[in-house]
Order: structure tokens, then sequence, then C-alpha cells
């Protein structure tokens, strides 16, 4: 059974046991502030909503799902639980309240309970990523040609931007509370952006693009140092999928470390 939880002290053994086991962990609450963020939010937030799955009166699984209507766009925010079932259930529950929806759900990789669930409704899995972390300063870097995003600049930057993502140029655009933009601009033209989160106390480039006729020329790191400067004395870390050496290799040179053992995957649910 699927219930709309009024809090979670009830259940908070339950959440300290499932998210200290390295196989069923949440990677969406490790920290203090994703904690905040992502868990006890949802008890006041109009965006969220808890979910808990008894069986017999014992909880089986704990989830938190933000739920974007004008949109129709959901993310689970946290998703606790050993039980296949209890991943089925949820899954039900969302196809009969949200139907047309995209779903997309970040989860431990090694969590053997949720995936047979995603695959059996045909969702979409994407490459397993890694975190870095900035833990060395970086060499003084030229920056000359990184500008903040402006009105002079917005049309081109919206239309170069990653559209495969909830965070779109417009969205981000319309968000700079919560978004640091920088471009590069060369000769009056956009030919690559970095979009950084503004508010954490370890914040994340969200995405770094660079024009592809303009790649392999310095703009990226250009980018990612106007970025890390922007950001002192605050923390930064990055998700990146296991596969992208390019990346890997640009942030481990700007003094991002990394342990190679993949902390996360995405897959994406279409309901029908």
């Amino acid at each position: 059974m699927v219930r709309i939880l009024t809090e979670f002290d009830t259940y908070q053994e339950f959440i300290n046991e499932i998210n200290a086991d390295p196989d069923f962990s949440e990677p969406m609450l490790q920290t203090k502030e994703q904690m905040e963020c992502n868990l006890k939010r949802a008890l006041t937030s109009q965006d969220q909503i808890p979910l808990g799955v008894f069986s017999d009166n014992a909880i089986t699984g704990l989830f938190v799902f933000q739920i974007e209507k004008e949109d129709q766009y959901i993310e689970m925010l946290v998703g606790l639980s050993r039980e296949p079932d209890a991943y089925e259930q949820i899954a039900d529950w969302l196809q009969l309240h949200y139907s047309g929806y995209q779903v997309d759900f970040v989860f431990n990789p090694k969590n053997r309970a949720i995936r047979p669930v995603l695959q059996k409704r045909g969702a979409t899995f994407f490459a397993e990523q890694i975190k870095m972390a900035l833990t060395e300063n970086t060499m003084l870097i030229d920056t000359t040609g990184i500008e903040p995003l402006s009105e002079q600049y917005r049309d081109q930057y919206v239309a170069m931007h990653s559209t495969d993502c909830y965070w779109t140029g417009d969205k981000v655009a319309n968000a700079l509370d919560t978004f640091n933009v920088f471009l590069a601009v060369d000769d009056g033209s956009v030919v690559g952006y970095i979009d950084v989160t503004r508010n954490n106390e370890e914040n994340e480039p969200f995405d770094l693009l660079v024009k592809a006729d303009r790649r392999r020329l310095g703009w990226g790191r250009k980018l990612l140092a106007k970025a890390i400067e922007a950001n002192r004395p605050k923390g930064m870390m990055l998700i990146v999928d296991v596969d992208n050496a390019p990346a890997i290799a640009l942030y481990r040179s700007m003094g991002f470390s990394y342990d190679p053992e993949p902390v996360n995957q995405l897959a994406t649910w279409m309901i029908a």
C-alpha cells in the first residue's frame, strides 16, 4: 500500500538503515544539505510529495518526488528500499496519477531492486556516473572572452543550449537566483557556456558546452576557471559519465579528484 507521508520521525531508523547500505544508499541523500532539500523540505513544499510503501503496516519503501505539473515532469529525489515490490507499487502509483509524464530516476548503480522494475516499463538507462570534487587550487588561467549571461547574448545562449534535459536554456536564464551562467564570447558570437548552481555549500557545474568547431582551443578550461573563481570560497563538485574521458581529463587538469567507483545512474521513464 502506498501512502502520502506527513512526517519522517517515525521512519528515521528505516531511512538511516537503508541509506547506510552501500548497495541501496540514496545518492541524493549524502550530505546534510541534501537531507534538508531532498527529504525534509518535502513535508512543506507544494512541489514535492513524500510517499511510503507499507506491508502489514511496516514500511518497506520511502520516496520523495519533485512534481512539475506544467511541464509534466517528475524527478525522484529520494528512493529508499531494498524490496522490488516497493518499487513496483510506487511505479504503479505514478502510472495511476501521472499518465503522460516523464519521470527521471537517479539511483545507486548497485541497487538491484529498482533496475528490473524500470526495465519492465521500458525506461531508458544512461551511463553510470562518478563524482568529482575540487580538491586543489587551480593554476591562474586567462579568462578573457568569458562573460556572465546578459540580455545581449541570451538568444544565442538559449539557441545553443542542450535541450535533452529539464534545465533548458530558457529555464536556466529565468532562474539566475539558482544558477551562475558564464558565456564564452568570440567576436560577438557565443561559442560556449557553463551553468553552475550558486546557493549550495558545494556547488555543481550543471552543464558545460563548447561548439564543436571551437573545441580544443581552451574555451572549456576558461569557462570552468571563471566558474571556480566566482564560486570561491564555496566548494565545488560535479557528476560526470564514466565514459566521458575528455570531460574527466579537463576536470582533473583543473584540480578535481575522483573515486572511479560509480555513484549515480539515471533512467528516464515516459509514463504511457
